[in-house]
């Protein structure tokens, strides 16, 4: 599958964002072939979508990092998990802001602490 080519104008915003999820992903212990392959179809997809909107390309990161975080949830369930509150029940990190941004950022949906940026999730 040909992702990104050296003649793509977005190959850099597109490989940083596959870079900082695929950190988290094997930081967490999550890198296995589904889970990359849902990130490389995040990046085909969000490829797309940089070429339509110049402008929205430091939002690229944060909306891989929630594209891969949907086909998570539907193949194989939460990720990433939060291991940085008190709550007992397992539940998610969420990037943050929604809509993405220049500093992408996992936040726990319960407490509402910013854990860590996109891409330096600790192991």
């Amino acid at each position: 599958m040909d992702i990104v080519t050296s003649d793509d104008p977005h190959l850099d915003v597109l490989l940083s964002a596959r870079a900082l999820v695929l950190h988290d992903l094997e930081s967490t212990g999550a890198a296995d072939p589904e889970s990359v392959s849902a990130l490389e179809e995040a990046v085909t997809t969000r490829r797309w979508w940089a070429s339509q909107w110049a402008e929205g390309r430091t939002y690229v990161a944060g909306l891989v990092a929630q594209d891969v975080q949907d086909a998570l949830l539907d193949q194989v369930g939460r990720w990433p998990i939060c291991r940085a509150c008190d709550e007992l029940s397992p539940h998610a990190l969420y990037i943050h802001p929604e809509l993405g941004g220049p500093d992408p950022t996992w936040v726990c949906e319960h407490s509402g602490i910013a854990v860590a940026p996109l891409g330096t999730l600790p192991r």
